[in-house]
């Protein structure tokens, strides 16, 4: 059942232009709470809620972008009857340069705009410590580094043990990613970052310029690696002003 893969806030069927959200690993449809108030109303805000966390909770998340890819396009494509684009955070951005990829080889055609955040350019080997080769109790210790799980799951030890399975495997997907086979992107590409996000720098950012044949833009904001969490309401003008200019180039095209 595709609608499973989705968790919105508002349904708006009428929209001029669906934007697929993808968090970070061990992240849902949570970190994109709020984000369809703060677009217009022309945009329809879709999170995708992998298999392992959320309301998936029970169901065996995949650790290589290899298995995830096929089902997440059947699950999406079915989505894709007008304009879309797609949103990345952290081990998001990889999931999504994917799935452009994915649907760029597709007779839906790709995004308009892909949109990463808070990760290396998929080609640059990381250079950050591996979590997914830490034990449970090392991992633990890690997240609470990261500013990224709520204090409440990170002060029982019980229920973080629930989420690391889902997360174990998120991190292993990310961090032995590598491009699958593939056409080249031809759509614009925005980097998002933190200024202060210890996970990525800005050279790093700003490779994902060579992940694309079309335009590119890079943006910087205060903050961590969760500089966009709150929302932040000049993160999503960002979103919303390039969103508004691909549609405007597509209309002209």
């Amino acid at each position: 059942m595709s609608g499973e893969w989705i968790v919105r806030g508002t349904n708006r069927p009428d929209a001029d232009v669906r934007l697929f959200c993808f968090a970070h690993a061990g992240g849902g449809s949570a970190l994109f709470h709020g984000w369809d108030e703060l677009l217009s109303p022309e945009v329809d805000v879709c999170p995708v809620v992998l298999p392992g966390r959320e309301s998936r909770i029970r169901e065996t998340p995949f650790n290589r972008m290899e298995q995830l890819v096929g089902p997440l396009y059947e699950a999406l494509r079915e989505h894709a009857d007008r304009p879309f684009a797609f949103f990345g955070h952290s081990m998001g951005s990889a999931v999504a340069w994917e799935m452009a990829r994915k649907f760029s080889a597709s007779p839906s055609g790709g995004p308009l705009v892909l949109f990463v955040s808070g990760r290396r350019a998929p080609h640059l080997p990381t250079r950050r410590r591996l979590f997914s080769d830490l034990r449970d109790e090392e991992l633990m210790a890690e997240l609470g580094t990261l500013n990224g799980t709520p204090s409440e799951v990170l002060g029982r030890r019980d229920l973080l043990r629930l989420f690391l399975p889902g997360l174990r495997a998120d991190f292993e997907l990310n961090e032995r990613h590598t491009p699958l086979p593939g056409p080249e992107l031809s759509c614009h590409v925005s980097a998002l970052c933190g200024d202060a996000d210890p996970e990525v720098d800005p050279d790093e950012i700003a490779a994902w310029r060579d992940a694309t044949a079309g335009g590119f833009t890079q943006r910087m904001f205060g903050g961590d690696h969760f500089y966009l969490k709150g929302p932040r309401p000049e993160v999503l003008q960002a979103i919303q002003e390039d969103l508004r200019r691909a549609m405007l180039a597509h209309l002209a095209g």
